[in-house]
């Protein structure tokens, strides 16, 4: 059943199946107009087309039109897809990299286009993630960041990007936590607090945000989770209250045994 806008191809003219190079599979109800088309500027409809026809695919790598490229790509013969690097369109391009051999797409690292980059940082291995770490796309970094080794992340710590820095604080070896102690984000720090060994959450203790002292307190030793109970803020003495119960619960717990 036809669906969307009406059947044209990507530069508005009417469709002719009796002239397109795969009329025989229309024929054989493969492909129709309004429904399923390598050559209708609709995307889902060229989507059909070569999810029903994937040998078709490998036709239509130099089509015109960037979405069938796009979609042929999704589908067609590895062995044909390394010329879509070079491609003009980025979402070809990012197509090409998600599916080539990793040797192949790491051509793209130098891409012009972040959305090629971060589809690289997706497909990489993690030891060859390292030089996105440094892209200039804060976009890229935080992609490469989620999946890079746990190792390589102290070279973000001081990374322009807070929710780069956040990344850090939550995935990096503990010891490096304490770089992180001063930042300038109270969003950063609270991550530092959530995953601080418990010897140094003191230092944090006194931080000027709330939300930090909050996650200090829920994770404070007897007493610095005493001393948060002298807090300004209710949410934090509260906090504290709640740690100290459970504290004394698994105290209790340990007698019993």
């Amino acid at each position: 059943m036809p669906e969307g806008p009406d059947p044209a191809d990507w530069e508005g003219h009417a469709l002719d199946c009796a002239e397109c190079r795969f009329a025989a599979l229309k024929a054989g109800r493969q492909c129709g107009p309004g429904w399923s088309c390598a050559f209708d500027r609709y995307a889902p409809r060229i989507a059909r087309f070569f999810m029903m026809n994937p040998d078709a695919a490998d036709l239509c790598l130099e089509a015109p039109y960037s979405e069938t490229r796009a979609q042929a790509a999704r589908v067609a013969n590895l062995f044909r897809l390394r010329p879509l690097l070079d491609d003009p369109d980025a979402g070809v391009r990012v197509v090409a990299v998600l599916r080539l051999p990793a040797a192949q797409a790491r051509v793209a690292l130098k891409d012009p286009d972040r959305e090629v980059r971060a589809a690289l940082a997706w497909r990489l291995p993690f030891a060859d993630l390292v030089p996105l770490l440094d892209d200039a796309d804060a976009h890229v970094r935080q992609v490469a960041a989620r999946r890079a080794d746990p190792g390589v992340l102290p070279m973000l710590v001081r990374d322009p990007d807070p929710e780069i820095r956040i990344l850090v604080a939550e995935r990096v070896a503990p010891r490096w936590l304490v770089h992180l102690i001063g930042d300038p984000d109270p969003l950063v720090r609270r991550a530092v607090a959530a995953r601080l060994v418990p010897e140094a959450l003191s230092r944090l203790a006194d931080d000027p945000d709330l939300r930090v002292r909050h996650a200090v307190a829920e994770r404070a030793g007897p007493e610095l989770a005493a001393r948060l109970l002298d807090d300004s803020e209710a949410p934090v003495r509260e906090a504290a209250a709640a740690r100290l119960r459970e504290l004394a619960a698994e105290r209790d717990s340990d007698v019993d045994r």
